[in-house]
């Protein structure tokens, strides 16, 4: 092929990609829930990429708070103070860096994990086949929560760690999904010639396989997001997270052991509360829009 041809191919490839990515947001745009939760999204997204310019981060310390024990909101801070005085909107601003990034990279590690074992076990047969499906229902059977409470227990604590943690225990419901795909996949036509043509398994699986569940990759990963956040929220709440960051999951953590519900200090329970309620639903309405713009049947339906 000469130059030109390759040339004039890589354009058409671009072009085709545009196109369908114009398509996609288009389709994406009609649909206002997904609309709404990305907005929501890229909101606490921008709060946290600008958080230095938000709030000092010396107010982090305990030993430069300024303000009173659980003191309630008023024009100097805006949504009170914890026990130990420091400001509620600086730990919140703060404190969403900390959720969204061990939420994306839990959520990272698992759809690795998931794509890798569901696209081996869905497409080799035999004994390789059958193993990696028994270590998928193995890691499924097992309950979820006590599982990332024995690891994150084991291991030293931090980011890194409760990252590791969520993203290898969650995999398993990604891997199945993948699985069931690469088998419906494995069966069709095109399939079967690439076969007798010569294609080896790993140019089938590159160039045929993964192409057709990467949308169902895509969509799902917004979903695990969600439950990434919730994961990290509740075991910075049960004091597993890295006690020298500040988390929402650590600031419920922290207004539950002064007994802020009894003190009736509600503005340190219900901010972080309803941080983790809007960015666990905004991940759930983009996933589901993104699951209708990729998925045809549900389109047509």
């Amino acid at each position: 092929m000469s130059t030109d041809a390759r040339i004039s191919a890589r354009a058409l490839a671009r072009r085709r990609r545009s196109a369908s990515l114009r398509r996609g947001w288009a389709l994406f745009r009609e649909h206002r829930s997904g609309v709404a939760g990305l907005v929501i999204l890229g909101c606490f997204t921008a709060m946290a990429l600008l958080a230095p310019l938000v709030s000092d981060s010396a107010g982090l310390s305990v030993t430069r708070s300024t303000g009173g024990i659980l003191q309630p909101p008023d024009s100097q801070f805006w949504l009170g103070t914890d026990e130990n005085g420091r400001s509620i909107l600086t730990l919140l601003v703060w404190g969403s860096r900390i959720s969204l990034f061990v939420g994306l990279l839990a959520t990272a590690i698992s759809m690795f994990v998931g794509t890798i074992m569901g696209l081996a076990a869905g497409y080799f047969r035999g004994f390789v086949g059958a193993a990696l499906f028994r270590i998928t229902e193995w890691f499924l059977v097992i309950p979820f929560l006590p599982l990332a409470i024995v690891i994150a227990t084991v291991l030293q604590r931090g980011l890194l760690t409760i990252a590791f943690v969520i993203g290898i225990t969650s995999w398993p419901g990604t891997a199945l999904l993948i699985r069931s795909q690469v088998l419906s996949i494995r069966e069709r036509p095109y399939i079967e010639r690439a076969q007798i043509l010569g294609a080896g398994r790993w140019h089938q699986i590159r160039r045929h396989i993964l192409p057709n569940v990467m949308p169902m990759v895509f969509a799902n990963t917004t979903l695990t997001v969600a439950v990434a956040i919730l994961t990290e929220t509740t075991l910075s709440f049960l004091g597993l997270g890295d006690p020298t960051r500040v988390s929402w999951g650590s600031m419920l953590e922290g207004a539950y052991s002064v007994g802020a519900m009894t003190t009736g200090s509600w503005w340190y329970i219900l901010p972080p509360g309803i941080c983790v309620v809007l960015v666990v639903l905004s991940f759930v309405l983009v996933g589901q829009a993104l699951e209708d713009v990729l998925n045809p049947r549900l389109r047509r339906r």
